[in-house]
């Protein structure tokens, strides 16, 4: 029974039976399809999938130029799917000002860094979990830091954005005894 009234209402949100779709429908179907592209991209896992960017910003481009695009060539009705555009970019809003302001929520929708190389020595756990080769690693090492030897690096992690960031052991300066 409660089952069936939770599908009814889902049906009538989603307008999954609908042979035309409403502005709220559409609407509430762009926020789902957002929320679910999200997660199905946070949890892929390869931040080197998207480039330089977020997956969080990636997601909103993706559906929002597949979105619009539906308006421009016709094949969906102009303003419900200019409605769901609109939704599109308050959720991505809301979504960034929650982030901005809860940590946890950050790290759940972004991601967190993960280290590479500490103090010199290459963890194995990171590499793997950020699918990072040692010819991708040395490749990051030469091209950003312009070092070939992981032992010279202080701190080297992936990024959220899929960049490596490389900090350098210090130099000890000598001293002057004069």
């Amino acid at each position: 029974m409660i089952i069936n009234i939770i599908g009814n209402l889902i049906n009538q949100l989603l307008g999954l039976h609908a042979e035309k779709l409403s502005l709220w429908q559409m609407g509430i179907r762009a926020g789902v399809v957002y929320i679910v592209t999200l997660g199905i991209v946070r949890l892929g896992g390869d931040k080197r999938f998207l480039g330089k960017h977020a997956i969080f910003d990636v997601t909103l481009s993706i559906i929002f130029g597949a979105t619009l695009s539906r308006a421009i060539n016709g094949s969906a009705p102009f303003f419900p799917t200019l409605g769901a555009g609109v939704v599109l970019m308050g959720i991505h809003w809301i979504f960034a000002t929650i982030a901005f302001h809860a940590k946890r929520f950050e790290r759940l929708i972004k991601g967190k860094s993960i280290i590479l190389i500490r103090d010199g020595k290459i963890n194995r756990q990171g590499m793997r979990a950020g699918n990072i080769t040692y010819e991708d690693l040395r490749s990051s090492l030469r091209l950003q830091a312009k070092i070939d030897d992981y032992y010279l690096v202080k701190i080297a992690r992936l990024e959220t954005n899929g960049d490596i960031s490389i900090i350098l052991q210090e130099k000890s300066s000598p001293t002057d005894n004069s």
